[in-house]
């Protein structure tokens, strides 16, 4: 395994604030409990044992939830462990995509898995238990009907409407259909296949598919899963759902927050004054008012929490010290500090997800041989092409135009006139401005020269970077389960840290697969 680390800042992908976030930058401090560090975990579990957490209640919901699935030991006791006091999670949570959808879903689950395996080591004393959140109430089906395969996007077309998690699968049958056809014979491809039909085919709605297919994927290393949307769980949240919908208690709190975050930073959610929706029947209405308290104690599990209310629902039934998620995940979380300061609940530690990309062995082999370092996959197309012809013809004017700098300035100095000055000036800007144009020229004539080279670069950069995109947030890990097979999670699951702030380059060698 051939690896590379670039820091995140240096791949010029990542926003200011997740790059401030990384760097330990006094001004996102007051947005955050502590930094990421192994040694910050000491102050959150004893913050954490102040908190009054319900584990019968949730004990009970955890074990009914995950009834009709067959649990690995190792999830079985994580499960049972969550009845003790010196019992925490580690969290992170998903929307329920189709065939887990983009890659970054199984790097926030190996994250969460590996980041509890270093803290058992770190400090014994205690248990931890990786939990994964499904989002399961999300009524955004545009983003988790489809995966990208071999350059084409296969949907799932229903007419289903409301929180994704009660969908009916019946209608993915024609999608099987289209994956047999695509996925071809081989030993990788039948397991994979098998695995998504078991899920899909054997499971009535999506949250229970996502359930089994994150427990097969996963359960080996003890991964629980929750669903928030529950009657019990919402009972004993219901103080702070009548606080938010009957008072909008929360509103000022998330206003001050998100105003103050945004003198720097972009804001990733837009704050309301009520921050639930009602499921009825196919909907996931924005609560705006007319909800009195009886239709609250009555009727608790149709209140759904939003995406600046649901951190908050997840950190008070779970014994949770930290959350993995995305960029933009960090970010939202970031605007509701303020509202858990005001709630008295324990804010979690904030954990940026692995980032990673597969460059193939002969990729990656060409791509050196080509006269790059890896880092510089993060260039644009045509800077690569530039420095690739630039390495070849050595046409870079530079040194010409140092020269003629020179140059005119040694005329400059042979006046004090000011305006003599400022007109020989500009006519330096002239000539530089016609060198930078011939050196284009020369570029673009040399580049005809080296057709094939740049082809090749240009295929190697949009396999790592599809229509622009990150890979992990556009590929899905069929293609890779079928040049990998359970190989390609073993080796992340070795190689991704969730505490190291780089971004990781793999290049797995065939010969010692």
């Amino acid at each position: 395994m051939i690896k590379h680390k670039i820091s995140y800042q240096d791949t010029k992908l990542f926003s200011t604030l997740v790059v401030d976030y990384l760097n330990e930058n006094e001004e996102v401090s007051s947005f955050i409990n502590h930094f990421p560090t192994v040694e910050s975990f000491k102050k959150q579990i004893e913050e954490k044992k102040k908190s009054d957490t319900n584990r019968s209640v949730l004990v009970d919901v955890l074990k009914h939830q995950n009834s009709t699935f067959a649990l690995s030991d190792k999830s079985t006791t994580n499960l049972d462990l969550l009845k003790l006091k010196n019992t925490f999670t580690i969290t992170t949570g998903h929307q329920l995509c189709l065939f887990t959808g983009p890659l970054y879903f199984i790097y926030k689950i190996i994250s969460t898995i590996n980041l509890t395996e270093e803290l058992i080591k770190e400090y014994p004393e205690n248990n931890f238990v990786p939990i994964f959140w499904m989002a399961s109430e999300d009524h955004d089906f545009e983003e988790v009907n489809h995966i990208n395969l071999f350059g084409e996007k296969i949907v799932w077309d229903s007419n289903q409407k409301g929180a994704v998690g009660k969908m009916s699968t019946e209608s993915l049958k024609d999608i099987f259909i289209e994956l047999r056809q695509v996925l071809g014979n081989s030993e990788n491809a039948k397991k994979i296949l098998s695995l998504f039909e078991n899920a899909y085919q054997n499971h009535a709605t999506l949250s229970d598919s996502t359930r089994y297919l994150v427990n097969e994927l996963f359960g080996k290393y003890g991964i629980v899963i929750i669903d928030g949307d529950n009657k019990q769980l919402k009972n004993v949240f219901s103080p702070f759902i009548k606080r938010d919908i009957l008072e909008k208690s929360n509103f000022h709190s998330l206003k001050y927050c998100s105003d103050k975050l945004s003198q720097k930073y972009n804001l990733q959610a837009f704050v309301r004054e009520v921050n639930f929706f009602r499921i009825s029947e196919e909907k996931r209405e924005r609560i705006e008012g007319g909800v009195s308290e009886e239709e609250i104690d009555n009727n608790i599990e149709i209140f759904s929490p939003n995406v600046l209310m649901r951190p908050l629902y997840q950190e008070y039934i779970l014994p949770n010290l930290a959350y993995i998620g995305g960029g933009a995940e960090i970010a939202y979380w970031m605007q509701i500090r303020e509202m858990f300061k005001k709630e008295e609940v324990c804010f979690p530690l904030l954990i940026l997800r692995n980032s990673s990309m597969w460059i193939e062995e002969k990729d990656f082999t060409k791509f050196i041989s080509l006269g790059f370092e890896l880092k510089d996959l993060f260039c644009s197309e045509n800077e690569l092409h530039n420095k690739f012809i630039k390495k070849q013809s050595s046409i870079s004017l530079d040194f010409e135009k140092i020269k003629i700098e020179k140059l005119y300035q040694g005329i400059s100095d042979k006046t004090s006139d000011v305006g003599m000055v400022s007109s020989i000036h500009s006519e330096l800007k002239k000539q530089l401005k016609s060198f930078s144009k011939l050196e284009k020229k020369l570029l673009k004539s040399e580049k005809q020269n080296h057709e094939t080279s740049l082809n090749q670069i240009s295929k190697i950069k949009n396999k790592l970077f599809p229509k622009n995109s990150l890979q992990e947030r556009f590929e899905n890990i069929i293609p890779f389960y079928l040049t990998y097979g359970e190989k390609f999670i073993e080796t992340l699951k070795e190689e991704l840290n969730p505490l190291d702030t780089n971004f990781l380059i793999l290049s797995p060698q065939k010969n010692k697969q």
